[in-house]
């Protein structure tokens, strides 16, 4: 009998601990960024499963990076139906569904870091994030990464550039400035950028400094053009959880969420200056042309945004001018 008893026993204890660990609650969190290659973003998603974690409420985080579970362009889709727990999405993504996200990446609309983390508790945020939250998602983390422009073909600074040029925007409202210049527009998230530019879809490209690392763009293109002083470009790439996905959470695990969630967000504030000089160190190490824009260049761009991306939204966009003008209040 004792022969039998103790495998028996422990046979039962494991299935005890199996039926423990599987009792928990597992969020799925999908993005398209390259997993475990140093990109800021996925580290924040990975930083926020290990506090949940650590937090011991029944909750995990499973995260499935590089589009391995939804595609960019699915996700805030299958964020909002209740098919997906978890994103870090470039806002402006789902644009063509809610185009007042296209706020979120405006030519010139944020200055620097600072001003960035400032807009995060500003009357133009919580508008932004209204329309979140009134479409099925809510924010567990702000996050904002300044970009620049690449180019196969010459360096990209003043509005006559770009001229000729067949260029990736991130947005709409890029590719309206962009195109009154004389790009040409080739619309796909960064994770299809280097692709494109392999093969001769694209000539140049703006995105994330982040995501010029990341996607080693630095072996497609001969000039890039740093953030500098003048950044042009910013955009608002937060974490989002599905609302129907919280409201089914106990108190215990969404205090949870919303602590690792602002861990994240310090986390990523004290190292986002440094995602810029990161990318002009990679890519001048590898003898690529490193330029920036001068403030008459930047002013130049900013003119033909006035007439187009800005003109547009507050046209077209319900609560456009109100948007725009409360994100210029914030100093």
């Amino acid at each position: 009998m004792k022969r039998h008893t103790l495998p028996t026993v422990a046979a039962l204890g494991l299935a005890i601990a199996a039926s423990s660990v599987s009792a928990d609650t597992v969020l799925r969190a999908s993005h398209q960024f390259p997993g475990g290659q140093g990109d800021i973003r996925d580290e924040m998603v990975q930083l926020m499963a290990r506090h949940v974690e650590e937090a011991d409420v029944g909750l995990q985080i499973q995260v499935y990076p590089g589009q391995s579970l939804f595609r960019a362009g699915e996700q805030w889709g299958a964020l909002v139906r209740g098919r997906l727990d978890m994103t870090l999405l470039p806002l402006d993504y789902a644009s063509g569904r809610h185009p007042e996200f296209s706020a979120t990446l405006m030519p010139g609309l944020v200055r620097n870091h600072e001003h960035a983390a400032r807009l995060n508790d500003s009357e133009y945020m919580g508008m932004i994030k209204e329309v979140i939250m009134d479409n099925g998602a809510r924010v567990l983390a702000d996050s904002w990464l300044a970009g620049g422009f690449a180019s196969s073909e010459q360096c990209i600074t003043s509005p006559d550039t770009v001229t000729g040029q067949n260029i990736r925007a991130a947005g709409p409202a890029f590719e309206q400035m962009l195109q009154a210049a004389g790009a040409s527009i080739a619309s796909m998230p960064s994770s299809e950028v280097y692709t494109a530019m392999q093969t001769g879809v694209l000539d140049a490209a703006n995105t994330s400094s982040m995501s010029f690392v990341s996607f080693r763009l630095y072996e497609q293109v001969e000039c890039l053009t740093e953030p500098g002083d003048f950044a042009l470009w910013f955009m608002y790439e937060p974490v989002l959880i599905s609302e129907q996905v919280w409201q089914g959470l106990t108190e215990e695990q969404q205090a949870a969420l919303t602590e690792a969630g602002q861990v994240a967000e310090e986390y990523f504030s004290a190292e986002a200056a440094a995602i810029d000089q990161k990318m002009v160190e990679v890519y001048e190490e590898n003898g690529i042309e490193v330029v920036r824009m001068s403030e008459d260049d930047y002013n130049a761009w900013l003119d033909i945004a006035r007439e187009t991306s800005y003109k547009n939204f507050a046209e077209n966009v319900p609560n456009g001018q109100a948007i725009i003008d409360a994100a210029l209040a914030v100093e």
